[in-house]
């Protein structure tokens, strides 16, 4: 069915469509009884146990929804509907703003593949607040993802942050610092050791005054250096971060296309390996006691089963959304418990870092977060 649904949506604009399917996410959440129903449906069949606990929260499968796809927090009820074990707004910055100029999104299907030089377009953290605070359905963790506004210089990058935090952190389950956007002039540079521990311990020390407890997450590039991974990776630990999100998008373009020289952040299959690679690496530097989220490049649950051997104990999910449709999370859900069962293994957490065990060093068989 969603064949024939995408095949029209991808008559229009990259950027048309996806308002198009905004607004029927937004419609599916007005019902709540098949939202409800919905999700059910996607769940897991109990054949292995999927369920992962990270940093106090409980996730019913590692499939969840990215940044990007709902920065506004409209659709945040249909977007449970479709079975993610978690959706994460945003990024969403302290005053609203428009973006980058169009054309800003490119679909490159051979590829399976996006190009986005958005710019953080969104209607800023009163406004999503609001959006919100008028749910009555948490079915699962919800994150918020903050980011500085593209006019804000970078010394004081650190308030557009805080303000995030006052606005929207005691509204969502965790929180994260995105400083890897390739779309924000400069906000890669917040991942330098010294300012991203400034950043980071501010965001924590707010954090803690408005919402005690509540988890915190940085959002990391896949274009950092394996030496630039265990800077970030350190100052985390550091600061008593809990955990990672590895990865964003990617300014690399291995690849030849006529839409290759486009300005921005490349995301889908291209990106697995260099997500992958940074899982791997974060997971290393850390001997597994910095829980992380893996995203990039997710589209089968070999994928799935791929990140969370890497490191991960949840994989999020958005440029194979976007190709496959709302029924990608009930047939990732179900493929990968078969997947799991044909290995033998009873519960994911047994999977989680699975790749770093050799002979005398099971203890990197550990899941993490739990």
């Amino acid at each position: 069915m969603y064949r024939l649904v995408r095949a029209l949506l991808f008559q229009f604009s990259p950027e048309r469509a996806h308002r198009l399917g905004m607004l029927g996410l937004r419609l599916l959440g007005a019902w709540p009884a098949l939202c409800r129903r919905l999700r059910t449906r996607a769940l897991p069949a109990g054949a292995v146990d999927l369920s992962v606990e990270v940093a106090g929260l409980r996730f019913a499968h590692p499939l969840a929804l990215a940044a990007g796809l709902d920065k506004d927090a409209e659709a945040v009820d249909g977007l449970f509907a479709c079975g993610f074990s978690a959706v994460e707004i945003g990024t969403v910055t302290p005053r609203p703003q428009p973006g980058n100029p169009r054309p800003r999104l490119f679909r490159l299907p051979e590829h399976q593949a996006l190009i986005n030089r958005m710019g953080f377009n969104n209607h800023g953290a009163a406004v999503a607040a609001a959006h919100l605070q008028a749910r009555a359905w948490h079915p699962a963790p919800l994150g918020v993802n903050l980011g500085k506004n593209k006019d804000t210089p970078l010394e004081q990058a650190v308030e557009d942050y805080v303000a995030c935090v006052d606005t929207l952190a005691p509204l969502g389950d965790y929180v994260v610092v995105n400083a890897s956007s390739p779309n924000t002039p400069g906000l890669r540079k917040l991942q330098e050791p010294e300012q991203l521990t400034a950043l980071l311990r501010a965001v924590k020390a707010r954090l803690e005054r408005v919402a005690p407890g509540k988890p915190l997450f940085l959002k990391i590039a896949p274009d950092l250096t394996p030496e630039a991974v265990d800077e970030v990776v350190d100052v985390a630990l550091a600061c008593g971060l809990s955990g990672l999100i590895a990865t964003n998008t990617t300014v690399a373009r291995p690849f030849a296309h006529p839409l290759a020289s486009e300005a921005g952040g490349l995301s889908g299959a291209p990106v697995r390996e260099p997500a992958n690679a940074v899982i791997r690496r974060a997971w290393q530097r850390s001997r597994g006691t910095l829980p992380i989220i893996g995203v990039g490049g997710v589209f089968t649950a070999e994928d799935v089963y791929e990140k969370l051997r890497a490191g991960a104990s949840v994989v999020q999910v958005y440029t194979g959304f976007i190709y496959e449709g709302p029924g990608m999370v009930r047939r990732r859900v179900r493929e990968l418990e078969a997947l799991l069962a044909r290995h033998g293994v009873r519960s994911v957490r047994e999977v989680v870092g699975a790749a770093h065990a050799t002979p005398g060093n099971e203890d990197a068989r550990r899941p993490l977060g739990v």
